[in-house]
């Protein structure tokens, strides 16, 4: 009988902090509602756009937009000659989502379900795997005056509902050769048989919100992987889950505001939707929904608008995005001195043409804070003769415009449907951002950068 070998190393709660966050945030709409019942838990008060806002010094606060995007801050006592404090990073990953008319039928007594890509996914990682969908709709209900309210129900069907099939290799002998996938036909999931499931995604999404199919007017769904995540290696270093990026840098950027304080300037948490999409859309980095937070809790602490520019250069943003760890069998994809490493510490990005917003200054800041925590970095550079990829920093910054530096944990298959991340890496980020938020930035008459904690 052959005995089972036991764990090697204690699990952080951490870890499992954020093996529970991943489970619970199959979508960025249910990404940034984990976030908020986070927030609501530790005493943060939600405020509306539409609405005007009375805020206090010491107060603890969040906005969301779009139900996928959220920012949450906190005012100091002290405010004068300091300015915000800013972690952001993003909730949606890449993944395929559902059309207006959903079913469409394919061969044989195939029903499948119709299907666009979100963002640059790897095809290949989604096939033959347990996928379920999960999203939200818009319910439509009547007020007592007649009126038509709309309502957002998040549904997760949370069970194998369906897979995408490769096909065999008998029949497609150049499959490992090289592929190209046509996301219109080699990517949608197979949801049933003609027969028995015909009409039936549209009222099972209703059950699952909890309405007739009447009620539904609209709706945001997508497939996600099924697959739990798992530690594992000699001992037990990685872990692999759906959805690291970058959830793992929303969920440990979180734990760090919460967990840091500073009674100087105002402390914020972001995390925006459509960073794997460009950003540019309504509740994206590029949008004015992160200049807007700003300039309000500025505004109700009583800075006109020479006091917000005043406060925003005197700031310091980290732009949180995962990072590209060298691949054990292709080491030559990545730059020989600028590589980083799974459980190497935080990485710092850098990019001569600004795809990445890290300059000397931002990087000297950052380091400093990361002595302090007692947290090592690595730094990461795209080989000079091949492209790489960009994140929310720069982006955000056309609203808003402050020294910032892009940072990440090092993760391997960036973009699959599972991806792999270092176990340690995890309370490295955590604490950074716990002396990220116990700290603030001033300057001097000569313009000399000056970090308090």
């Amino acid at each position: 009988m052959t005995e089972k070998a036991s764990r090697q190393v204690p699990v952080s709660p951490y870890v499992e902090g954020l093996r529970d966050f991943i489970r619970t945030s199959p979508t960025a709409f249910h990404a940034a509602d984990s976030i908020r019942r986070a927030l609501l838990s530790e005493g943060f008060t939600e405020l509306s756009e539409a609405d005007r806002w009375d805020l206090h010094k010491g107060g603890k606060y969040f906005a969301m937009r779009h139900g996928s995007s959220i920012i949450a801050f906190r005012i100091g006592h002290e405010l004068e000659g300091y300015g915000f404090m800013i972690a952001a990073s993003h909730s949606d990953s890449p993944c395929f989502k559902l059309k207006e008319n959903e079913e469409i039928r394919g061969g044989g007594n195939c029903l499948q379900l119709n299907t666009e890509g979100y963002g640059g996914m790897i095809c290949s990682s989604w096939m033959d795997r347990p996928l379920s969908v999960a999203g939200r709709v818009l319910v439509r209900e009547k007020g007592e005056d007649g009126s038509d309210i709309y309502r957002q129900r998040l549904i997760d069907f949370d069970r194998d509902l369906v897979l995408i099939p490769n096909v065999s290799i008998h029949m497609n002998r150049q499959i490992n050769d090289g592929y190209a996938y046509n996301k219109q036909v080699d990517m949608l999931p197979l949801f049933g048989e003609k027969e028995t499931a015909d009409g039936t995604f549209r009222r099972m999404a209703a059950r699952a919100a909890g309405v007739g199919p009447e009620a539904v007017m609209g709706s945001d769904l997508y497939l996600y992987n099924r697959t739990p995540s798992s530690i594992w290696g000699a001992n037990e270093e990685f872990f692999s889950s759906s959805r690291i990026d970058d959830l793992e840098c929303a969920y440990t950027t979180l734990q760090g505001f919460l967990e840091g304080g500073c009674d100087k300037g105002i402390q914020v948490y972001a995390c925006f939707d459509n960073e794997e999409v460009g950003s540019v859309t309504g509740q994206g980095a590029a949008s004015t929904f992160f200049r807007n937070i700003l300039y309000r809790a500025a505004a109700s602490m009583g800075m006109d608008d020479e006091g917000y520019c005043c406060m925003t250069a005197r700031s310091f943003m980290l732009s949180c995005d995962n990072a590209h760890a060298v691949h054990p069998n292709h080491p030559e994809k990545t730059d020989k001195t600028n590589c980083a490493s799974m459980n190497g510490g935080i990485v710092i990005k850098s990019h001569a043409g600004q795809k990445y917003t890290s300059g000397g200054l931002s990087i000297a800041l950052f380091r400093g804070i990361c002595e302090k925590a007692g947290v090592p970095v690595q730094y990461f550079s795209n080989r000079s003769d091949m492209m790489g990829g960009s994140t929310l920093g720069n982006i955000a910054m056309r609203q808003v415009s402050m020294p910032t530096v892009d940072i990440g944990l090092a993760q391997l298959a960036m973009h699959s449907a599972y991806e792999t991340t270092g176990v340690r890496d995890i309370e490295f980020m955590i604490r950074a951002c716990r002396q990220f938020y116990k700290s603030a930035v001033t300057l001097t008459e000569d313009g000399t950068t000056i970090v308090r904690s």
